[in-house]
């Protein structure tokens, strides 16, 4: 075994400690949060949910006559039923599939494209920076509601659709998260020695400007969760999203919002599940971003 192969393995190896013991503080930082543990909990919950639906929900998500036309919650509905006779518990516990589904789609494509837009225009700079930054200025000068809202209505209302016009509303976001990192890094020493053994611009710009932009992409996609998860669910309320019959939050809350008066159920306990899970991924993402913050490091 030669020098040369020791040396590679030892670095190797120094590397991966390095790694674990930047997990280990970092989930230290976490535990200390108990915001963060407890949103992080919930979160786990509300995954295996979505993941042992058909074995925790009592009766079929689109199952009608499953119970009286808009019952009261009960023993045999906890939550009550809707206008078909569907129980509402195995609708919201399938809702949880379609919203977190839509969420994490939602926000790979705006951190996969806005991250890819600010690693590129942050290490060119220039007339690319100034045109591509422009342009993400004047999609965010759009409410990202509205947006989406005329993506979808371009594109056709469904799953596949409203997880695009999410996505893309979310992308100039991310573009100038990255690009300020990466303005940061582009700078150092390791570019100029990847510059200096010939690396190509597309190599620098995955191998040296992206990893160091994680840690803002890491904890803007955690808080994105929870926005994507509200505009999926509010486009879903206007009819533009997720179509009957299948169980999604926002569209339990468009049907029940005519029987308001007379069972308020039916939207009461699918704007809570929405409530609660927007509300556990803003904690956990406060309790990453606490943890990820150099400012914070001993």
């Amino acid at each position: 075994m030669t020098a040369d192969t020791v040396s590679t393995k030892n670095l190797k190896s120094t590397n991966k400690e390095k790694r674990q013991s930047r997990i280990g503080e970092i989930w230290r930082r976490i535990k200390v949060n108990k915001g963060a543990v407890g949103g992080l909990l919930v979160i786990l919950l509300l995954t295996g949910m979505a993941v042992f639906a058909p074995y925790l929900s009592p009766y079929g998500p689109n199952k009608m006559n499953a119970g009286p036309r808009l019952a009261s919650p009960s023993l045999k509905h906890p939550l009550g039923t809707d206008s078909f006779g569907r129980d509402q518990l195995s609708r919201i516990i399938y809702g949880a599939r379609i919203s977190l589904y839509v969420g994490f789609i939602a926000v790979g494509i705006g951190a996969v494209f806005g991250g890819f837009i600010g690693a590129v225009v942050g290490y060119y700079g220039g007339k690319i920076d100034n045109i591509l930054m422009r342009l993400m200025d004047v999609l965010l000068a759009v409410p990202q509601i509205i947006l989406s809202i005329a993506i979808v209505g371009a594109l056709g209302a469904n799953l596949t659709n409203l997880m695009i016009a999410v996505g893309v509303s979310q992308i100039p976001r991310y573009a100038r998260i990255v690009r300020a990192s990466a303005l940061s890094v582009r700078g150092q020493e390791f570019v100029e020695a990847a510059r200096a053994i010939g690396a190509s611009d597309l190599r620098i710009i995955l191998e040296n400007i992206l990893p160091n932009c994680m840690a803002p992409i890491i904890v803007q996609s955690t808080l994105g969760v929870a926005s994507a998860i509200l505009s999926a669910a509010a486009l879903s309320f206007l009819g533009l999203g997720i179509q009957p019959p299948t169980a999604e939050w926002g569209s339990m809350l468009s049907l029940g919002r005519q029987y308001m008066r007379n069972a308020p159920h039916l939207t009461f306990y699918p704007g809570l599940a929405i409530a609660i899970v927007v509300l556990a991924l803003n904690l956990f993402g406060d309790g990453l971003r606490d943890a990820l913050d150099p400012k914070l490091r001993q």
